[in-house]
Formats: structure tokens, C-alpha cells, sequence
């Protein structure tokens, strides 16, 4: 991929797409999402039952047959979310908008409150289920899944998204006992 950014992981009427802030330059290299090491988010779908394994950058596209997908609010590649303008992020809000309504997911998973705040003019916005919706399809935000993150240690995040996994009615396909 260019250092534009990532191909998005969408198609049409998904159950759930996961929406980071903007992708890291290591992963714009690498050429799939999530790819930077330290980043929790795949553990964490696996861990909360989105996944059967825990699946590698690589594997991105195999999301699409689970009903879910990725995208980004802003498509600039940086290696830290605050090296973002609020310019740069109510543009990506928008552009997601346009987005998101042409597909119609069921969910809008946001990864990290703060980008959310910003790029949508919702300073009160919390980690969980907001009352907005964006197009009709219903929004709820995730802790951030940085390796950064240490208000979220590995199984605080995995219940994080098991909440969202039980809000949107999916299956645990994380195959344990």
C-alpha cells in the first residue's frame, strides 16, 4: 500500500466495523492493519470471541466472512494519533460518514474514545454504547487497543469488546471450553 494509508476492509451491510483513528506508519508498510507490534487488537478479538484464533495482520480480509471489517477515521499515516489536526480529524469523521452510509454495517466500533470526541463534536462521548447514531448504523466505542494503552490491560480490553460482541447478537467463535 502507498503511504497514503490502508485499503479499507469493508463491504457491504457487515455487522460490525472496527474504526481506528488512523493507521501507524509500520502498518502502512507492512500493508495491513494493525500490524505495529505491541497492538492488542488482534488478542482481543480473538480473546473476546469475535475470532476462532487470533489472527494475523495478514489475515485482515478473512474478517469479512465473520460479518466485520476495519477503517480508519483519517487516512494519513502518523506514528501517534496527536500528531493529527482537529481539522484533519472532523474531514475523516465526515468522509467515514459518507462511508459508512453507503455500506450499512449494523455497528460502527470506534477503537479509542478520543479520535471519536474529536472527529464527530462529541467531547461527552464514553467508552461503550452512545445514543447517536451514524446513518443508521449504531456506534459504540472501545478502548483504544495500542500497546500504549495501559488504562486497558489485555483482559480489561478483551471485556470491553465482548460487550460489544454480546450488544451485537454475534456468536463466541473463540472456540474455548
Amino acid at each position: 500500500m502507498s503511504d497514503q494509508g490502508l485499503a479499507d476492509v469493508l463491504a457491504e451491510e457487515l455487522s460490525v466495523v472496527f474504526i481506528g483513528i488512523n493507521p501507524a506508519p509500520r502498518s502502512v508498510a507492512a500493508g495491513h492493519s494493525f500490524a505495529t507490534p505491541g497492538n492488542r487488537f488482534w488478542p482481543a478479538l480473538h480473546a473476546s470471541g469475535f475470532t476462532p484464533a487470533v489472527l494475523r495482520p495478514r489475515q485482515e480480509r478473512d474478517l469479512l466472512d465473520l460479518g466485520l471489517g476495519i477503517t480508519g477515521i483519517v487516512r494519513r499515516p502518523t506514528s501517534r494519533a496527536d500528531q493529527l489536526t482537529p481539522q484533519e480529524l472532523a474531514d475523516g469523521g465526515r468522509d467515514l460518514t459518507r462511508r459508512l452510509r453507503a455500506l450499512s454495517p449494523r455497528w460502527a466500533a470506534f477503537l479509542g474514545v478520543s479520535g471519536y470526541r474529536v472527529a464527530f463534536g462529541a467531547p461527552q462521548a464514553r467508552i461503550g454504547a452512545q445514543t447517536e447514531t451514524i446513518g443508521g448504523t449504531r456506534v459504540w466505542i472501545l478502548p483504544n487497543p495500542s500497546g500504549r494503552n495501559a488504562h486497558f490491560p489485555p483482559a480489561a480490553l478483551a471485556a470491553e469488546f465482548t460487550r460489544l460482541r454480546h450488544a451485537a447478537g454475534l456468536p463466541d467463535r473463540s472456540a474455548r471450553p
